[in-house]
C-alpha cells in the first residue's frame, strides 16, 4: 500500500523541480522530503529520484508515478471538500500562496482572523512567485492563491480554476525629499525622462514594466540602481540615487527623506484569489476568499470586482509588481 504522504512530497517535487521547492510548499524540511522519498523508493522498489549537478531530476518512473498522485490527491480534496460541506465549518488544512509585498501587507491580517474565527482550520502560508501561482493551485499543490495580474500579460484563468478580485493596489513614484517633483499634485510619465531610476533587476515584471510603460512616452529609462527588495530600494531612494514606482501593498512607512507624488494616469495592479473548482464549496475556501476581500479593503485596495467565484473586468491599468516575469 502506498503511502499518500509520500506520494504527496513525490507530486511536489515533479511540480517545483527541486526537494527545496516541494519542503517549502508542504512546510517541511528538506530533510523530511527526501526522507519521504527514500521511504518510497523502498515501498516502490524503484529509483524515484536521479542526481543531477547539485538538483534533482524525476525518472521515468517517478513522473509516471507523481501524475497518479495528483490523481489520487484530487480524489482526496473531493472527499474532504464533501465532509467539510456537510459539516458545514471551515476545518482540515488550507494551503495559501501569496507574492512578497501580499504576504507582508495582506496576509497577516487575514491569517489573524481566520484563526480567531475558525480555530478548527489549519491555514499554512507560503510565499510563491504570482506567476507560478495559477499553476500551483491547478495542480493542488496548494489551495488557494493571491496574485495578481498585468497589462503585459493577464493573469491566465485555465480550465479548473476559479477567481476572484480582492481588490486594486495603486503604485506612487517615490522620489527623494527636495527633489523637482517632491510636492507636485501629479506628474505624468513623459516628465520623467530625464530622471536615474531605482528599479528591479531585468526579467522582473516591474524592471519590464518601467521599461515599456517609459519607452511608449517616448524615451528610453535611465536605470542606474537595480535591486529586489522594496526596503533596498527604499533605502537607495532616501540616499538621494534616483527615483523608483513602487506598490502601496506591503510597502510600509516611507523612510525620512522620501516623497511619495501621485502619478497621473495612477498605475494599479488588481489582486485575485484563485482555488480550484472543484474546492469551490469548501466552507474554508469561502471564509478565506471573504477574509481577503473585507481585509484587503481594510488596508486600502480598492475593490471594483463582483462577489465571490465571478470575475470581474479587467480594467485599462498598468501595473509596477514585485515579481518576475513570465517566460
Amino acid at each position: 500500500m502506498l503511502d499518500l504522504s509520500r506520494l504527496r512530497a513525490l507530486h511536489a517535487i515533479s511540480v517545483h523541480g527541486s526537494v527545496a521547492g516541494a519542503a517549502a510548499a508542504l512546510g517541511y524540511t528538506p530533510s523530511a522530503v527526501s526522507q519521504q522519498i527514500a521511504k518510497l523508493e523502498r515501498e516502490t522498489r524503484t529509483t524515484l529520484l536521479e542526481r543531477r549537478g547539485r538538483g534533482v531530476a524525476l525518472t521515468e518512473e517517478a513522473l509516471h508515478l507523481a501524475e497518479t498522485a495528483q490523481q489520487l490527491l484530487a480524489i482526496v480534496e473531493r472527499a474532504e471538500t464533501t465532509l467539510e460541506e456537510r459539516r458545514g465549518l471551515p476545518t482540515g488544512r488550507l494551503s495559501i500562496g501569496a507574492f512578497a509585498s501580499a504576504a507582508r501587507g495582506l496576509l497577516p491580517g487575514v491569517l489573524a482572523g481566520l484563526d480567531r474565527d475558525h480555530p478548527v482550520l489549519d491555514v499554512r502560508l507560503t510565499e510563491v512567485d504570482p506567476h507560478l501561482s495559477v499553476d500551483l493551485v491547478a495542480k493542488g499543490v496548494i489551495d488557494l492563491a493571491v496574485a495578481h495580474d498585468w497589462d503585459i500579460a493577464p493573469l491566465p484563468a485555465p480550465e479548473g480554476v476559479a477567481q476572484a478580485v480582492i481588490g486594486d493596489d495603486r503604485c506612487d513614484l517615490l522620489v527623494p525629499e527636495g527633489h523637482r517633483l517632491a510636492g507636485r499634485d501629479a506628474v505624468r510619465r513623459e516628465e520623467l525622462a530625464k530622471e536615474r531610476w531605482i528599479c528591479q533587476p531585468p526579467g522582473t515584471v516591474c524592471h519590464d514594466w518601467l521599461v515599456r510603460t517609459l519607452r511608449a512616452a517616448g524615451y528610453e529609462p535611465d536605470i542606474r540602481h537595480r535591486a529586489e527588495e522594496n526596503h533596498t530600494q527604499l533605502a537607495l531612494l532616501a540616499a538621494g540615487l534616483g527615483v523608483a514606482m513602487i506598490p502601496r501593498l506591503g510597502r510600509g512607512p516611507l523612510p525620512a527623506g522620501v516623497v511619495a507624488v501621485p502619478l497621473d494616469p495612477v498605475p494599479v495592479r488588481r489582486l485575485y484569489a484563485l482555488w480550484r473548482t472543484e474546492a469551490a464549496r469548501r466552507p474554508a475556501i469561502t471564509a478565506a476568499v471573504s477574509a481577503l476581500q473585507a481585509h484587503g479593503a481594510a488596508v486600502g485596495l480598492r475593490r471594483q470586482g463582483g462577489p465571490a467565484g465571478v470575475p470581474a473586468p479587467r480594467p485599462d491599468h498598468r501595473t509596477c509588481p514585485d515579481s518576475p516575469a513570465p517566460p
